[in-house]
């Protein structure tokens, strides 16, 4: 079980003349009253108590005290630790009366449980240190941080380049009636050629059909002149007249085709090839958009992937409040920066924290909560019982949800002197003082 601050005494110590406070065993114990009236040097006798001479005040006797300062805090595993004497010298003693000094508090006390606004002050990055260096997963996450931050960066440079490459494509012309490819001068002149021979082929029929004619002509004068040879050239006759009809049938379906477009082509191929190559050009820029764009997308899935890994890694690291995480090296609560924490919020996750530093430490010293409202202190106070943890605090006030007012460095209604003072517990059974501290754990 945890340990608790049972009793606490404090006498001319800073403002304090003489207090004896006994806190509640867990929940929130609230020390009450008006500004310098010796509410904050309670808390730093405790602290000066359990942690040493670094926490010693500067001025630590009170002004005008005959006596040095003397503390006394016991605590619920029997120890109790006093500093007394001129030297104010430190006594830890255990239930069997035995004696020890600052090693015997080391097993229990921690350091921020009692200077908790080093944490609340810390940097965003040194809160998140310390959550990691509790869980034990710095490294780890580290590694996460640094390969989410690689694939962001290289997803941002890919659509960097993507959004460059389309605004390229964007900017270029295309000519939807070019062809699809380069025209070639030597295939337009073949195909000139080609239809220029047809052509010469279309002529020479033609000049065969004249020249049949021309014979039968020949002929039907030789037929007139020469009668004589009528019947032999009467069958020539025929047969001529007979090729000269299909020759002349022939020819009369014969259709030149014009060259007239391949010549325009050839005079305008420079500015055809240039149209293709710049719809080429088009379309080799927007092929290279989506590409860039599917590997920015791919990278979508990446990230994501990561970012669960990083979930999965904190969630089974046994953090020690639910909703606690690291983003980009920052702590966060429920989703939100310390920054945007609630007052409520921040002390919760700090004393979460701070108490899985040490889990024997079941106490915190809170100073100055006089920035809550009183629904938010109770909340929080109802917290703290629910995960059995003690909290002692100060706040300027003397309301009723003050526990306990200081008035000039005393508790209101409280005689020192006659306070009864709690009896000395039984010896036990002979042991080191040692062995009985870790037994109490």
């Amino acid at each position: 079980m945890s340990v608790k601050i049972v009793e606490l005494e404090a006498e001319n110590v800073k403002r304090v003349k003489a207090v004896q406070i006994v806190p509640a065993a867990t929940g929130l114990t609230i020390i009450g009253g008006n500004n310098d009236q010796g509410k904050s040097t309670i808390l730093d006798s405790v602290m000066w108590t359990l942690l040493g001479d670094r926490y010693r005040p500067t001025a630590a006797q009170r002004d005008g005290a005959c006596t040095p300062p003397h503390t006394r805090v016991q605590l619920s595993n029997g120890l109790v630790v006093e500093r007394k004497g001129k030297n104010s010298s430190l006594t830890v003693t255990d239930p069997t009366g035995r004696k020890g000094g600052q090693q015997l508090l080391n097993d229990f006390v921690e350091e921020l449980a009692l200077n908790l606004p080093k944490f609340l002050n810390a940097s965003d990055k040194e809160k998140a240190d310390t959550l990691l260096q509790i869980i034990g997963i710095g490294d780890q996450l580290a590694a996460f941080d640094r390969e989410i931050k690689a694939l962001y960066d290289k997803r941002t440079a890919i659509g960097q380049i993507g959004e460059q490459k389309q605004h390229y494509a964007d900017e270029l012309t295309d000519y939807p009636d070019a062809p699809a490819k380069p025209v070639s001068v030597s295939e337009l002149i073949r195909q000139q050629q080609d239809i220029l021979a047809r052509n010469g082929e279309n002529q020479r029929k033609r000049d065969n059909a004249f020249h049949l004619q021309a014979q039968r002509n020949a002929l039907a004068e030789k037929v007139n002149t020469l009668k004589a040879e009528l019947e032999q050239y009467t069958k020539q006759l025929e047969q001529a007249d007979h090729d000269m009809t299909i020759a002349f049938k022939t020819s009369e379906n014969l259709q030149d085709e014009s060259t007239a477009e391949l010549e325009e082509n050839i005079r305008n191929i420079e500015d055809i090839n240039r149209k293709v190559r710049a719809n080429m050009d088009k379309e080799r820029a927007e092929d290279e958009a989506r590409q860039m764009q599917e590997q920015y997308q791919g990278l979508y899935a990446q990230i994501d992937d990561k970012r669960k890994a990083r979930l999965n890694l904190l969630n089974g690291a046994g953090l020690p409040l639910p909703g606690l995480g690291v983003e980009d090296g920052c702590l966060t609560y429920q989703g939100k920066h310390w920054s945007d924490m609630s007052s409520s919020q921040q002390l919760r996750v700090a004393t979460a924290i701070v108490r899985k530093l040490n889990p024997n430490c079941g106490f915190v010293l809170l100073d100055k909560l006089e920035q809550m409202d009183l629904n938010t202190l109770n909340e929080f106070g109802e917290w703290l019982e629910s995960e059995g943890l003690q909290a002692i605090a100060t706040r300027v006030s003397t309301g009723g949800e003050c526990q306990i007012i200081i008035e000039d460095g005393r508790v209101v209604g409280q005689d020192f002197n006659n306070i009864e003072q709690p009896p000395v517990p039984k010896p036990a059974p002979a042991t080191t003082a040692r062995q009985w501290t870790k037994g109490a754990f």
